[in-house]
């Protein structure tokens, strides 16, 4: 049996945010629905052990919900700071358990994340990944994929060796062509970033797909269940949007079993 965990459902900034009094990030504060972490996803495999995607800078407090002290295997999807931020503090936790950390992303990433802090890989082994990878029976692959403004990121598509089952994390992306499109038809199960239900801002100056232009996509891929992560405060997931049947918002510590 396969476990994802979301533990963070917010963009970069997260919700509430500091300087905003809209609605969505009064409730964030005061009853806490629509408080979100920045984007992390907690795998719990009978095989595999416990995987992460991504180690923003909420990475602590995420670990201590979940009840966690370590860790199997992390997965990188870019070096954005909302997804690498927390790699500095992994890195301490591997020094004082006297462990190695355990983490894969594409060779890309993994040179901007030691640029960025070339003393990590003291603690942590970062494996580029070149091919597949097996973590336990998912055969897990990742493919770059459009960020809009903000460049690249990479999707992870995972596909069960055992029951055929599948399912792609692609928390940033806009504008994917059909070449990057064509890992997405027929999922079992997607997470898909959408930080605005409807963004109003031009859209070469976007980075992320909003609600309304995800569902158009569904209706072409046609995943079984979607769940909508990395959240602005312009989503408030107590409101009613009327989505369709199989498709719903993420929300801090929503289980789905695979």
């Amino acid at each position: 049996m396969t476990t994802i965990t979301f533990r963070g459902t917010g963009d970069s900034m997260g919700v509430p945010r500091v300087y905003c009094d809209c609605a969505v990030c009064e409730e964030a504060r005061t009853t806490g629905a629509n408080r979100r972490l920045r984007s992390l996803v907690q795998i719990d495999d009978e095989e595999a052990g416990t995987v992460l995607i991504d180690c923003g800078p909420d990475w602590g407090r995420q670990m201590e919900a979940a009840g966690l002290k370590r860790l199997d295997q992390m997965l990188i999807t870019h070096a954005h700071f909302d997804h690498i931020g927390g790699l500095v503090e992994w890195a301490d936790a591997c020094r004082w358990l006297g462990e190695r950390g355990d983490a894969y992303a594409p060779a890309e990433v993994i040179g901007e994340i030691v640029a960025r802090f070339p003393w990590l890989d003291r603690h942590i082994a970062f494996t580029p990944i070149d091919g597949p990878l097996m973590l336990g029976s998912w055969r897990t692959y990742c493919w770059r994929v459009n960020h809009g403004k903000n460049g690249y990121s990479y999707a992870y598509r995972f596909d069960n060796v055992r029951t055929g089952k599948k399912w792609v994390y692609c928390s940033d992306s806009i504008g994917l062509t059909e070449e990057m499109q064509r890992h997405m038809y027929g999922l079992d199960f997607l997470v898909l970033g959408t930080s605005f239900y409807q963004e109003p801002f031009a859209y070469e100056t976007r980075s992320v797909y909003d609600v309304v232009e995800a569902l158009e996509l569904l209706n072409v891929w046609q995943p079984a269940q979607t769940v909508f992560t990395h959240m602005s405060h312009d989503i408030d997931i107590l409101r009613d949007y009327g989505l369709p049947e199989g498709v719903r918002f993420a929300e801090t510590g929503m289980k789905v079993v695979l």
